[in-house]
């Protein structure tokens, strides 16, 4: 089998890639025209997320038997013209749910001890005790919507610190566990402390944290986002942290990640959070460790084994 990898990769992925006598092309610096005029040559595209898979690319894929992403999301992925088209689409869900874990539980601890505010002040040698008093997890209500990877893995840890978790998931039955009681959005609305999103980005997500759907919180609340920007409204996060209807936000995700291209209202958007004391921010590094960055492509790989392997018969 002949392999392209168009994307920046962990070494590690390489020798896997030999131990099954697979073939392959490491070109990441191919750009989408690039990709287009060679695909036909292969029979698996291996990328991350600096191109887009759609069915103008599809088309040259003449020989295309599967499409691995090194990452959870799918958002840049044509899924419908994958299925039309018979080819198998993987991806590493399970390769860095332990590290979007810890982080969010970081950000949260940072945001509620002000451990950024606490830590710069010291530094000038400002040493304000009052003015660092901490808000503790014990106790927190915390609503999670989408239990999938990421979220029953944040379940896990949130549980630990005595948090009462409550989890939606629209695309699941039966899922509440030792670590999170199955709920509705009308529940996490009425009861929850934190407000956690871990979904991908589809048509029904995009833009799913608006203004009404903030105002239907019977309570202020915290927001943490490690999935995808585009799902939170800036606007109306920014109005809603000014009315303190959200106390605070952890943010590994931003609506437009390029931040030397931001339209004028993101701009000002995003002045307003970095500025913000209530505000942990983090440059889409949730699920970016050194381990991570290993185990994604073991997770890939085992995928493609099976997967050839039950196609082999």
């Amino acid at each position: 089998m002949k392999i392209l990898i168009a994307d920046q990769m962990h070494p590690s992925l390489f020798a896997m890639l030999e131990a099954q006598s697979w073939h392959y092309d490491y070109r990441p610096d191919f750009r989408r025209t690039d990709i287009i005029s060679c695909l036909a040559e292969y029979e698996g595209l291996i990328i991350r997320s600096k191109t887009r898979i759609d069915e103008e690319l599809l088309t040259q894929a003449t020989q295309l038997k599967f499409i691995a992403r090194a990452g959870a999301g799918l958002d840049l992925i044509d899924d419908r013209a994958t299925k039309q088209m018979g080819i198998p689409l993987f991806h590493a869900g399970t390769g860095n749910r332990d590290a979007v874990a810890e982080h969010t539980v970081g950000m949260l601890l940072m945001l509620f001890n002000n451990l950024n505010k606490a830590d710069r002040e010291v530094r000038q040698a400002i040493w304000d005790r009052e003015g660092n008093r901490g808000v503790e997890l014990m106790g927190k209500t915390v609503g999670l919507i989408g239990y999938g990877n990421n979220g029953s893995a944040i379940a896990q840890r949130l549980s630990g610190f005595g948090c009462r978790i409550l989890a939606y998931d629209k695309y699941r039955d039966d899922y509440g566990d030792a670590h999170a009681e199955e709920a509705t959005v009308e529940e996490i609305q009425r009861e929850a402390d934190v407000l956690s999103l871990h979904v991908p980005l589809t048509d029904l997500t995009r833009d799913l944290i608006n203004a009404s759907f903030i105002a239907a919180f019977r309570k202020p609340f915290y927001l943490v986002n490690v999935s995808r920007g585009e799902i939170v409204n800036t606007k109306a996060l920014v109005q809603a942290m000014e009315e303190n209807k959200i106390l605070g936000a952890c943010l590994d995700v931003l609506e437009n990640e390029k931040l030397s291209q931001l339209t004028n209202p993101q701009q000002e958007a995003f002045d307003y959070l970095r500025s913000s004391p209530h505000t942990v921010l983090t440059p889409h590094i949730a699920g970016w460790t050194h381990e991570s960055y290993v185990r994604i492509n073991e997770v890939l790989v085992r995928q493609v084994v099976e997967w050839s392997e039950g196609a082999a018969g």
